[in-house]
């Protein structure tokens, strides 16, 4: 006969595809800091309530500190019995102190426990990685505060377009990843409210006390109807949604990294610690973690697809269907911890080649802005850019730059042009004109890198 706790209904044990496709211990039993979290939570409120005497509170609360022990050192015994974090956890604790672990599960359900538990594994995922967000923008400011004035081509079609700066550039990783600590901010809000109490489904007849048990968790409030309490798994998605945004930033930083650290762009040099090599050929330095930072994207939109796939048509209130939804959140946000602590690694150990990076700014980029040139001049912009492309095309014809075009041949096309403005068509002036907010000049670029950490203290104060 089955030993279940739930085995009173039945006469028969489960059969073994049965149990084994029902146990979730394998993977859920990560949840134990949150699991104990909530029952000491729990216990205390029926304490509060009545419930339990002070003898069997002080007993469970004993019996807390031991299992708790048991799973930290590593020590505990996982029982074929346990079917899940919730029931082993339990289990031990009756094992420990008898019949006031019997009592614990007043009032609650695994339904809301479980809840409850994946709400507070997703509070404290989303602190996580935007704390480890914010080492990667702090290292991006102060990369782009060094490479403020570092001349770089910008590239729309993976084609050189005009001239930036280096730290304007990474300045715009800075800005991806701001968003995405906003994102699981958001994530975290919306995570950060108590299920607990609303029972299997429709709460309980006992008179538990639910503003306690949140306050006691550190949520912000509690669920308002009990079967979404229950059945609500939006904030999964909210973060898996926040984690494959957050991925796409890294897989497209890493795709960058991958580009420019390439013989045939070397801008950056990345460390012999964060590359590899190859078992056969002796010269190779693969660009390995970068190349995993996209690979790993494409995991973790795997994980969100999933779950919306798994929640797509279930009815309320809660169905073992939601017991998938731990392992691509665990997934997600493990991939998503290394991808940063990889991305954080690869940055601190970069150096880049801020001379190659000048000699690319060729292959007349300084085209718009002789068009602009031409516009302050008071020429309408669409025969300004015509001007321009003429003179680029004589310039490819000739197989030099613009602004080494003899000064009457510039003229016979672009009448208003004059030494001035080929002058200021040099690279750095460029740069320097570049004055607009938001723009590229070393001097927006230095406020921009120092307003970045204003905002990432703003955002992470505790930082």
């Amino acid at each position: 006969m089955s030993k279940h706790a739930w085995a009173g209904r039945f006469s028969e044990s489960p059969v073994e595809a049965l149990d084994a496709i029902n146990k979730s211990i394998g993977f859920d039993l990560r949840l134990w800091r949150e699991d104990i979290a909530g029952s000491r939570a729990h216990a205390r409120m029926l304490f509060a309530i009545g419930i339990l005497s002070d003898a069997e509170h002080t007993q469970l609360s004993a019996g807390f500190d031991a299992v708790e022990a048991e799973l930290a050192e590593g020590s505990f015994v996982v029982d074929p019995v346990d079917e899940d974090v919730h029931m082993a956890v339990e289990r031990r604790l009756t094992e420990l102190v008898g019949d006031p672990g019997r009592k614990l599960h007043t009032g609650r359900s695994r339904n809301d426990q479980v809840a409850t538990d994946v709400r507070l594994f997703v509070v404290g995922a989303c602190d996580d990685l935007r704390q480890r967000a914010a080492v990667v923008i702090r290292r991006i400011a102060e990369l782009a505060e060094q490479h403020a004035g570092a001349p770089l081509p910008a590239y729309t079609h993976l084609q050189r377009g005009m001239p930036t700066t280096l730290g304007h550039h990474m300045l715009a990783w800075a800005e991806m990843l701001l968003r995405d600590l906003d994102r699981f901010a958001d994530t975290r809000r919306r995570a950060n409210i108590s299920p607990l109490g609303s029972g299997a489904c429709v709460g309980s007849s006992i008179p538990i006390d639910r503003e306690q048990t949140a306050s006691a968790l550190g949520f912000d409030g509690i669920t308002a109807n009990s079967l979404d309490g229950v059945s609500d798994r939006d904030f999964v998605l909210d973060f898996l949604y926040a984690a494959s945004v957050l991925m796409t930033h890294m897989s497209r930083i890493g795709e960058e990294l991958v580009i420019w650290s390439s013989a045939e762009f070397s801008f950056v040099r990345l460390g012999d610690a964060v590359t590899t090599g190859s078992s056969m050929m002796p010269n190779k330095k693969n660009p390995d973690g970068a190349e995993l930072l996209r690979g790993k994207a494409g995991r973790v939109f795997g994980d969100l697809m999933g779950l919306l796939a798994t929640l797509k048509g279930l009815p309320l209130t809660y169905n073992k269907d939601m017991q998938e939804d731990k392992e691509p959140l665990f997934d997600a946000y493990d991939t998503s911890r290394l991808a940063l602590d990889m991305c954080a690694a690869m940055l601190a150990d970069a150096s880049f080649n801020v001379e190659r990076m000048r000699a690319a700014c060729t292959g007349h980029v300084n085209a718009t802005d002789l068009a602009e040139a031409l516009v302050r001049r008071g020429l309408p912009l669409r025969t300004a850019h015509e001007q321009s492309g003429r003179l680029v095309a004589l310039a490819v014809a000739r197989d030099v730059e613009i602004e080494e075009l003899p000064l009457d041949e510039v003229q016979e096309i672009a009448p208003l042009a004059d030494k001035q403005l080929l002058a200021e068509l040099s690279l750095d002036s460029i740069v320097a004109n570049k004055q607009v907010l938001g723009g590229t000049s070393p001097e927006r670029v230095r406020a921009a890198a120092g307003s970045m950490i204003a905002r990432l203290n703003a955002a992470l104060p505790e930082t």
